[in-house]
C-alpha cells in the first residue's frame, strides 16, 4: 500500500457545468468523471460540488486494505464514483454506513468531517479527508412538503440555511425580495420569522394569511435601507442582471442595517465572470452552488 499526499485541491464539478469551472479556475487536469485537479490553485471556486481540500492518491492491492487506510483517517467517507463501481461497493461495505435519507428541516449538520472518495483504476484510490461540503458527496436532499409551499425553490433555502449552521427564529426581522410565489417566505414563516415580503406581485393568499407575514408591492431594489429599518435576514431570489444584484447587496452592506444574506445569482448565457469575483471579493460572503441551484449561483454572507 502506497498513500501519496497532493499539493493543491481536487473539484468536484457540477453535472452539466464542467465548462463553467474550467472557465473559472483555468487550467486543470481532468482526472476522470466529475473531477478535476489543480496542484498550485487553493482558493474558493463556484462551479463546484465539492472541494477536495486534502487530496492523496492511494494504491492499494486488497478491498480490506483501501478500506482500512480510509478507516485509520477518519469515519466519515462518501464515495463518488464513476468507474470500478463493483469494486467501489465492495469497499463501501467495509466502511462505517452513512444516511442517505431525506433529512428534515431544520436539520442541524453535525460537527465531524466529511471525506470523499472514488477509484480511478482497480488498484488506485482518490480521496480528502476533509472536504468544503458537509454534505456527503455534495448533495443534500430534504423531506418535501409537497402541499405547503408553492413551488420547490423553497428547497434552496433550506440548503443554504442548513449550510450556514444557521437560520432564522421568532423575533428575526427578515427581508424576502422577490417574494412571489412565496416559496421562501413559506419557509421563513414556519421558523417563526417576521417577514416582509417584497415583489411586484403579491405572493399566494394561503402564503400571506401566515403569521408574521406583511406583503409591500414594490421593486425590492428601489426600496431603501432606511424604508425598512434595521433586518435581521435579507433574502433575494430575484431574476435580475447579476450587476444588479451586486449593486444592491453593495448598498445594504453600506448602510450597516443588516448582517445575514442568502441570494441567488441568476445567470443568462455564459456566466459573468467579472461579476462573480466581484461577489466573491464581498466582506464576509462566498459564492457556491448549491445542490439545489440550476443554472445559477448563491451569495451567502453570515455574521
Amino acid at each position: 500500500m502506497n498513500l501519496i499526499p497532493l499539493t493543491g485541491r481536487v473539484f468536484q464539478a457540477v453535472p452539466g457545468f464542467e465548462h463553467h469551472l474550467r472557465a473559472e479556475l483555468g487550467s486543470l487536469q481532468e482526472l476522470g468523471g466529475p473531477f478535476f485537479y489543480s496542484p498550485d490553485y487553493t482558493g474558493p471556486a463556484s462551479w463546484c460540488r465539492n472541494i477536495w481540500l486534502e487530496p492523496f492518491r492511494l494504491e492499494f492491492d486488497s478491498i480490506g486494505e483501501a478500506a482500512r487506510a480510509l478507516r485509520n483517517l477518519q469515519r466519515n467517507w462518501a464515495p463518488v464514483l464513476f468507474t470500478q463501481f463493483r469494486r467501489g461497493a465492495l469497499i463501501t461495505e467495509k466502511l462505517p454506513p452513512l444516511s442517505t435519507k431525506p433529512r428534515p428541516f431544520p436539520w442541524r449538520l453535525p460537527d465531524s468531517p466529511m471525506g470523499g472518495w472514488t477509484l480511478l483504476d482497480h488498484h488506485t484510490l482518490l480521496a480528502s479527508a476533509r472536504s468544503e461540503s458537509p454534505f456527503p458527496g455534495g448533495i443534500i436532499r430534504f423531506e418535501e412538503d409537497k402541499q405547503g409551499p408553492p413551488s420547490r425553490a423553497y428547497l434552496k433555502l433550506e440548503e443554504a440555511l442548513v449550510l450556514c449552521r444557521k437560520w432564522p427564529g421568532p423575533g428575526d426581522r427578515c427581508l424576502d425580495a422577490g417574494a412571489s410565489p412565496g416559496g421562501w417566505t413559506w419557509v421563513l414563516a414556519k421558523l417563526g420569522a417576521e417577514v416582509i415580503a417584497v415583489d411586484r406581485a403579491p405572493p399566494e393568499d394561503r402564503i400571506l394569511a401566515r403569521p408574521g407575514v406583511r406583503f409591500i408591492q414594490h421593486d425590492a431594489f428601489t426600496l431603501n435601507p432606511e424604508d425598512l429599518g434595521p433586518l435581521d435576514w435579507i433574502f433575494s431570489d430575484v431574476v435580475c442582471y447579476p450587476p444588479r444584484l451586486l449593486g444592491w447587496i453593495k448598498k445594504w452592506l453600506d448602510s450597516g442595517r443588516c448582517a445575514n444574506f442568502v441570494c441567488t445569482i441568476k445567470l443568462q448565457g455564459a456566466p459573468d465572470f467579472e461579476t462573480l469575483r466581484d461577489f466573491t471579493a464581498l466582506p464576509g460572503g462566498r459564492v457556491v452552488h448549491l445542490y439545489h441551484n440550476k443554472h445559477e449561483l448563491t451569495w451567502i454572507r453570515i455574521a
